[in-house]
């Protein structure tokens, strides 16, 4: 059996062009599907959902090769901190 290897990357955002709950909804959504369907990622909300100005996302990419799966979800990352109507606080990766 092969070992599978998850790059797992947490992208900090500010997002202060932002006024509502709603309208940080739209700016993700249309972010996420971006990133989902360029990179074939999976691409997820996790902290922050109750502040409007700030978001955490979190991608992710199964692969056989620990190197692949990074290079993947690192291209992702850079592809958010590029089209992302806003700016970056704080990124992570991690292999596991």
């Amino acid at each position: 059996m092969s070992a599978a290897r998850v790059a797992l990357g947490l992208i900090e955002l500010h997002l202060p062009d932002v006024g509502s709950l709603k309208g940080k909804r739209h700016v993700l959504k249309g972010l996420k599907e971006k990133v989902r369907a360029r990179f074939q990622v999976a691409v997820a909300e996790v902290d922050h959902q109750d502040v409007w100005q700030r978001a955490t996302l979190a991608v992710a990419y199964v692969s056989a090769d620990a190197r692949h799966a990074n290079t993947v979800v690192s291209k992702a990352m850079d592809f958010i901190e590029d089209n992302v109507e806003g700016q970056v606080l704080e990124t992570f990766v991690e292999i596991l």
